[in-house]
């Protein structure tokens, strides 16, 4: 192999671990807000788990992050929680850091 496509190859195997901790961190990021707004939803123990897995899975039905905050959004709506959207929406920036955190430290 010649040097070009040894940093060729270095080059991909960046890019596919970059996409892999991105993708962790997304889920990771899910599952923090999930367990950030059940208390909001009156949940808690096993309740607040569920609920986020649920708020994991809702990543999947269409691309970005519109539904996850959807979800989020209609299922405070629907209990009466006084959050706004900015709020919602800041609080996934926010644990979106600290999952990229907690990924890159193991934890």
């Amino acid at each position: 192999m010649s040097g070009f496509d040894n940093r060729e190859k270095a080059e991909e195997s960046r890019f596919v671990r970059k996409e892999e901790v991105e993708f962790k961190a997304m889920a990771r990021r899910n599952k923090l807000l999930g367990l950030w707004a059940a208390p909001f939803l009156g949940l808690s123990g096993a309740d607040a788990d569920a609920y986020a897995a649920t708020v994991v899975k809702a990543d999947f039905e269409k691309p970005g992050d519109d539904d996850v905050f959807e979800k989020v959004r209609k299922d405070f709506d629907a209990k009466g929680v006084a959050q706004s959207d900015h709020q919602i929406r800041r609080q996934m920036e926010d644990l979106m850091i600290e999952a990229r955190r907690q990924i890159e430290a193991g934890i």
